[in-house]
């Protein structure tokens, strides 16, 4: 893999939240949200990062563009050390790197116009007139599919996929190289999902954009990402590429969500096994010794309750941390 090929990368990248009690808010103790994960993101490449709700998808992203910073670890974009930067110099690179929020109805300020949404980065960075102001929001609004004339409307004005229409205009006001997609599409009805989905591919495409895209919806990461990471409890559990994860997972909680995704053919699906996993998600305040996975595995054994499995490549491209995988 040439260097040049990789736009992000991240190692080590560690997010722990203060727990604070008492007068005097003394730290007893850590939320875990992120808790050590390394992987790259390639050029033009959508990489897909899945796993359960509180898993720690959605830090991962806010970290990665310095939203939140880091606890320990490094976030490498372009060559460059983001997590050394001092603020201005990441404001400026705010520019080549966006987020699509998960919720349109929080995301937009209901009190601005569309025009405005879109149009005040445009202020903020380029510091562009009334006039080029209201030529490129027009610009995005059909690049997105809406109707230029829509810039004066307000966002309650619209339905749920047009407001995520709107913030992916939103998202490419300033020609961004890479996007941080948090959920993109769990806040919308079924019917215009696969839409935004299709809005996001074409433009990928058009505009040579790089995604990360986070989501729990396996079968639309299995549409639209080319590599796929699996994250549970603030670690990445297995990383490998789309059709080689789908059809040969190799740890047993990938192996367990795949089998949770409904096939559309009933016969196949009356005679698959399915692993259904027991108890509830440990909380990242507290999570249990060795592999953070054991207390819900069906196939634990004693080392996994003592010993943090090695994070670690088994076949080209594909990486588990598993201590019941070879090599």
């Amino acid at each position: 893999m040439s260097e040049n090929n990789i736009l992000l990368h991240v190692d080590g990248l560690k997010k722990h939240f203060p727990i604070m009690r008492g007068l005097i808010r003394r730290q007893v103790g850590a939320v875990k949200a992120v808790d050590g994960i390394t992987f790259d993101v390639r050029r033009g490449e959508t990489f897909g990062l899945v796993g359960e709700s509180g898993c720690g998808k959605s830090t991962t992203g806010r970290v990665i563009l310095q939203l939140y910073r880091p606890t320990d670890g490094k976030v490498t974009f372009d060559s460059m050390e983001l997590t050394m930067m001092r603020s201005e110099e990441i404001r400026r690179l705010r520019t080549r790197m966006q987020m699509i929020f998960q919720d349109p109805y929080a995301s937009l300020n209901p009190r601005m116009t569309v025009g405005q949404l879109i149009g005040e980065p445009l202020v903020i960075h380029l510091q562009m007139s009334r006039h080029e102001q209201t030529e490129r929001v027009h610009q995005l609004l059909e690049l997105v599919g809406l109707n230029p004339k829509f810039n004066q409307r307000y966002p309650h004005e619209f339905s749920g996929g047009q407001r995520q229409r709107i913030g992916v205009a939103r998202a490419l006001a300033l020609n961004p190289e890479f996007i941080v997609c948090d959920e993109p599409i769990s806040a919308l009805d079924v019917s215009v999902q696969a839409q935004v989905v299709n809005l996001l591919e074409d433009l990928q495409e058009k505009l040579e954009l790089t995604y990360l895209f986070i989501a729990h919806d396996l079968s639309m990461v299995r549409h639209i990402a080319t590599r796929v990471a699996v994250m549970y409890l603030g670690k990445l559990m297995e990383l490998a590429p789309r059709e080689e994860l789908y059809e040969d997972p190799l740890h047993p909680y990938t192996q367990a969500l795949l089998s949770a995704v409904p096939v559309p053919d009933p016969v196949v699906e009356a005679e698959r096994r399915r692993t259904i996993l027991e108890g509830d998600v440990p909380s990242p305040a507290a999570p249990p010794s060795g592999c953070v996975f054991h207390t819900r595995c069906p196939l634990a054994v004693d080392i996994c309750r003592d010993v943090v499995p090695e994070y670690r490549q088994v076949r080209p491209g594909h990486f588990v941390a598993c201590h019941l995988v070879e090599a």
